[in-house]
């Protein structure tokens, strides 16, 4: 059976694979091979193969990945070890915040005073009549002097001619240092008068400067500000120097008052001699000021001798004074209105002096009878 088999193959000449027996070309090395050849016989042919291995091409490609990361490790390993491969340095690149510049305030640098170095004491001999006083006046010094430095008595009145004594000798006082010269603008600078201020919670810019009657500008300038955001407990400089002319407010001239709504008693009502006391009531026209009141105007028609009576109160109610009540046992019929009003000044005999500030009510009237018993109708 193998010489059946091997009868209907042929051998390639060329690389001697083995063929069909109908096969024109060698599919391994693509030599054409003739069709009437006749095939070799195999036991002339044969020797020793080059074994073969079959592998996939994904396997292929890895082996070939870490072929080249093999070589590529060991080469990088040989060139640090020569020194030549640094591993690369990294660099800190700091932001930088920026800070607000204060505005330097002018410092004035004092000259210190010279200081002496004190002088040794003068030696002087007594001679007749010298005494503690003469002494101290001959050499310009205090006579407490002379006897605190030779340890004599307060009196100072056991001298004696040839005695020694030590005459200290007075300390120069210096002359007063110059003082530094400012220009124009440190010498405005030191006037200002300022102050300092602790940011509150709820504290801003605005109310500050309100409160201080300074613009913002003048803050942010001694502060050295760049914007109007402030944080609580922070420390301002107020400058009063810089302090805004205060402009007088203009007065508004009051309103005039609408005629005030009278409520009580009803327009007609009646009163007895029970009733001692009336009072009337109206609605308030407005807040008064100081100077405003109401003027309660209350006049007897029945009376028929223009009796009337005109009082000023602040309040919206006024009780009618029983000596105002009707003389005799007749009804009578009373008018009245109020008027706010405002004074203007004062009279000569000290009292004030009013004029309308607004429109009069309506006027009601009501009736009073003084006594009780049968009324005397009017004639």
């Amino acid at each position: 059976m193998a010489n059946e088999q091997h009868s209907n193959t042929k051998i390639c000449p060329t690389c001697g694979t083995r063929l069909t027996a109908n096969a024109t070309r060698c599919t391994v090395c693509g030599t054409t091979i003739a069709v009437n050849a006749a095939p070799l016989n195999p036991k002339s042919t044969s020797g020793p193969r080059i074994p073969e291995f079959t592998v996939s091409l994904p396997v292929a490609l890895g082996l070939v990945i870490l072929l080249l990361a093999v070589g590529a490790g060991s080469a990088f390993a040989g060139l640090r070890s020569t020194g030549r491969v640094v591993e690369p340095t990294i660099t800190v690149t700091s932001t930088v915040t920026p800070t607000n510049t204060l505005t330097p305030t002018v410092t004035f640098t004092f000259t210190p005073q010279p200081t002496f170095t004190p002088l040794p004491p003068l030696e002087y001999r007594v001679r007749p009549n010298d005494t503690c006083i003469s002494i101290a006046d001959a050499f310009k010094v205090s006579v407490v002097s002379i006897v605190t430095m030779n340890n004599l008595p307060a009196a100072c009145n056991t001298l004696f001619v040839g005695q020694v004594l030590k005459i200290p000798q007075p300390t120069p006082t210096p002359s007063p240092q110059p003082t530094a010269t400012l220009n124009s603008a440190q010498a405005t600078e030191a006037a200002c008068e300022k102050v300092k201020y602790t940011v509150g919670a709820n504290d801003t810019l605005g109310t500050i400067a309100a409160n201080y009657n300074v613009s913002i500008q003048s803050i942010r300038d001694y502060n050295g500000l760049t914007g109007d955001v402030i944080y609580q407990g922070q420390n301002l400089v107020i400058p009063l120097c810089a302090r805004l002319p205060r402009t007088s407010p203009t007065p508004t001239p009051f309103p005039p008052y609408s005629a005030p709504n009278l409520l009580l008693p009803a327009d007609g009502a009646s009163f007895t001699a029970a009733n001692d006391v009336i009072s009337l009531q109206w609605a308030a026209v407005g807040t008064l000021r100081k100077n405003e009141a109401y003027a309660i105007t209350i006049e007897d028609v029945t009376d028929g001798t223009g009796r009337k009576l005109v009082e000023y109160v602040t309040d919206t109610k006024f009780s009618v004074p029983a000596s105002f009540k009707p003389p005799k046992n007749i009804p009578h019929v009373y008018r009245w209105s109020v008027l706010p009003v405002r004074q203007t000044g004062t009279s000569k005999d000290g009292k004030p002096v009013w004029e309308p500030a607004g429109s009069v009510s309506v006027q009601r009237v009501f009736t009073w009878v003084s006594a009780t018993g049968p009324i005397t109708p009017n004639p």
